[in-house]
């Protein structure tokens, strides 16, 4: 499995769907569906997205962290 990160390819937005998709091995535009129907429902999932932008290190960063 790969590791948890935003990817530099084939991201929208901030990269966080593509990068669970990859990270779990389904695809992006499937995750993307799921979170944009997770947002029209109540709860904090815009918030944990852009929480999820800030924290999860970028495909540069974790080539870079892992030397």
């Amino acid at each position: 499995m790969a590791t948890l990160s935003r990817p530099n390819e084939g991201r929208w937005i901030g990269g966080v769907c593509a990068g669970i998709a990859r990270r779990f091995g389904m695809e992006a535009r499937t995750v993307r569906i799921l979170a944009v129907i997770s947002c029209l429902l109540p709860g904090p999932q815009f918030v944990l997205y852009l929480a999820l932008w800030l924290l999860l290190p970028s495909d540069n960063s974790a080539a870079k962290a892992s030397w």
